[in-house]
């Protein structure tokens, strides 16, 4: 039987009064160079994050392994506690974004996430995300696929299209036989066409081509498009088979996250997922309402991620000083444990998840108090947790706020 290190931590999990909250600030990270000489820690104004640092433990977590870039699945699951070189939590993205939406997902289902794309008179890529379209205009593209779906349905496959946020949107497959061993068709630049389905092992060549006459139907569908002419399809998976947190950890978890793929990995490891605003204050305010019903609470930000993928240092300064003005409501709410930190980093210079440490930050009566001034990159290289694996963070978390019991005689 294979042994993973949440049946270690489970071992030892109790129940407690003391509560438990994780805040992601999504791609907080950022990076220092001869064009940017402070990351966006740095540079912005944050007096309650910094003097929150001056009581608090700090360190550095690594998603993945050092050198590996994190997709945002596997950057939260490392969070709550799974380790994501594991092939158990191998969790694609179109399954996490379906869940999100609420999507029923069977065992044999396929879910894919896909972007509405833009492509000139010769096919090539000119914007893979459509332009940012607004999710209103996401909306009436869905409900074309649709009915050009029902007017020509593919024999043997039946296709759920749903929109999701901005460009983003879902495809759930039932039929015979599926398969999630598909590669993505989206290249990861401009310029190219969009790439053929291909299978990654000989079960999938079947489910490839099937998706191969599909994006054809959903492309003529998508023709006189000004904008989303073209889908990108992405994370194509099934569902798996986690423990759910709330049994391995006896806890009651919520997860408050506005956007569909972070409440799709919550959901996953079972947490409830509470509607709720995508703004921080918006945030709080449910977290304030349902502070008795959990003792866990996930709370997700997710425009530092945005500002860092538009290469914007200043929107996502802004973001990081809305977080800090909010910062004393969630304080006032007395976590036994707090601990603020990213799923990855997203660097505005390279306007991508990369793969550099993580800032954290741990807060509780427990904790060691670092000789540190604030909180970002440079202070947290120098706190006395250092750097380590993100999915050990859960364990210290749960140690802070006296929930786990103490390991052999």
């Amino acid at each position: 039987m294979t042994s993973h290190h949440y049946d270690f931590l489970a071992r030892l999990a109790r129940p407690g009064e003391r509560k438990v909250v994780l805040l992601v600030l999504d791609g907080v990270g950022d990076l220092r160079s001869a064009e940017q000489p402070k990351t966006a820690l740095e540079a912005a104004a944050t007096p309650n994050l910094d003097a929150l640092a001056t009581r608090s433990a700090l360190g550095r977590i690594v998603p993945v392994l050092p050198g590996v870039t994190p997709g945002s699945g596997p950057g939260h699951l490392a969070l709550f506690g799974y380790d994501p070189t594991e092939p158990a939590t191998d969790i694609g993205r179109g399954v996490l974004e379906a869940l999100g939406l609420e999507i029923e997902i069977g065992p044999r289902d396929v879910a894919i996430r896909g972007n509405f794309a833009t492509a000139d008179g010769e096919g090539n890529l000119s914007d893979r995300r459509a332009g940012r379209i607004p999710t209103a205009e996401c909306r009436r593209l869905c409900e074309r696929l649709r009915e050009g779906l029902a007017a020509e349905p593919i024999p043997g496959l039946e296709v759920l299209v749903a929109a999701g946020e901005g460009y983003r949107f879902v495809l759930r497959l039932r039929g015979e036989d599926l398969s999630a061993t598909v590669a993505d068709t989206d290249p990861q630049k401009l310029g190219v066409p969009p790439l053929d389905p291909r299978a990654t092992a000989p079960d999938g060549e079947a489910t490839a081509a099937l998706l191969k006459d599909l994006i054809a139907q959903l492309h003529t569908v998508l023709a006189d498009e000004p904008k989303a002419n073209r889908v990108l399809l992405r994370g194509i998976s099934q569902r798996p088979d986690l423990p759910s947190m709330a049994d391995l950890y006896r806890m009651r978890l919520g997860a408050f996250a506005g956007y569909p793929l972070y409440r799709g990995v919550a959901s996953v490891c079972g947490m409830e997922v509470v509607p709720c605003g995508k703004r921080i204050g918006d945030i709080l305010d449910t977290v304030s309402e349902r502070w008795a019903d959990f003792d866990y609470f996930f709370l997700h930000v997710k425009q530092t991620d945005m500002m860092g993928e538009d290469g914007n240092l200043a929107g996502k300064v802004e973001v990081l000083e809305e977080v800090d003005a909010a910062l004393p409501r969630l304080l006032e709410l007395g976590p036994g444990a707090l601990a603020i930190t990213g799923d990855h980093s997203t660097p505005a210079p390279m306007k991508a998840h990369s793969w550099h440490p993580v800032p954290l930050l741990l807060s509780s009566k427990r904790c060691f108090v670092d000789d540190t001034s604030a909180f970002d990159e440079i202070q947290c290289t120098r706190g006395h947790l250092a750097t380590f694996p993100a999915h050990q963070l859960l364990g210290l978390m749960l140690a802070n706020a006296g929930r786990l019991a103490k390991f052999g005689a």
